[in-house]
């Protein structure tokens, strides 16, 4: 009886420090938002409509696109050494002419762990949308993270820069 309770005990202490090291994420995201490229706008309107003071929807710095963009569902997982595997669905057109296309674009991902400038962008390579607006990642981070992310922003790009729309950050605590 000793001899299994002690293997029991050798297999549990081999197991439990296998199944932490099994996760080695940076950071994860759950869910994605689609820009809206004005956050703001102020004053009297224009005799055509417009407002004289609007205010677009930059985030840490990246600029948003002339137009609305929606996103299904967004699924990312960063590692410590960079790697990154991101999964998305429905990103497409919210307005305008082209609403419910892709509009042709190419998309990367954006990591950025700074709260305020300087801001460090660390990207992946692009990838085409799906007709349907779909696309996966699997790439490596350039240039690699840093080992703690305190202020993790993850924003999908296209090939100009701007922004389509950004991770939900997945705070581990679903029910």
């Amino acid at each position: 009886m000793l001899k299994k309770v002690s293997a029991f005990a050798v297999c549990l202490g081999i197991a439990f420090p296998l199944a932490a090291m099994a996760d080695d994420s940076l950071v994860k995201f759950k869910s994605g938002i689609g820009v809206i490229p004005v956050s703001s706008a102020s004053g009297a309107a224009n005799p055509d409509g417009t407002s004289p003071n609007v205010i677009r929807n930059v985030v840490r710095g990246v600029n948003p696109p002339g137009q609305i963009w929606v996103i299904a569902d967004l699924r990312a997982d960063i590692k410590a050494d960079g790697r990154v595997k991101v999964r998305g669905k429905g990103l497409l057109l919210g307005g305008g002419n082209g609403i419910g296309s892709n509009g042709g674009q190419t998309v990367h991902a954006t990591l950025i762990c700074e709260a305020a400038p300087p801001f460090t962008p660390h990207d992946t390579k692009g990838v085409a949308l799906e007709a349907n607006g779909d696309f996966r990642i699997d790439d490596l981070l350039s240039p690699a993270p840093p080992s703690v992310c305190p202020s993790p922003v993850l924003l999908i790009r296209n090939t100009s820069g701007l922004w389509f729309a950004a991770g939900i950050l997945d705070l581990g605590n679903d029910d």
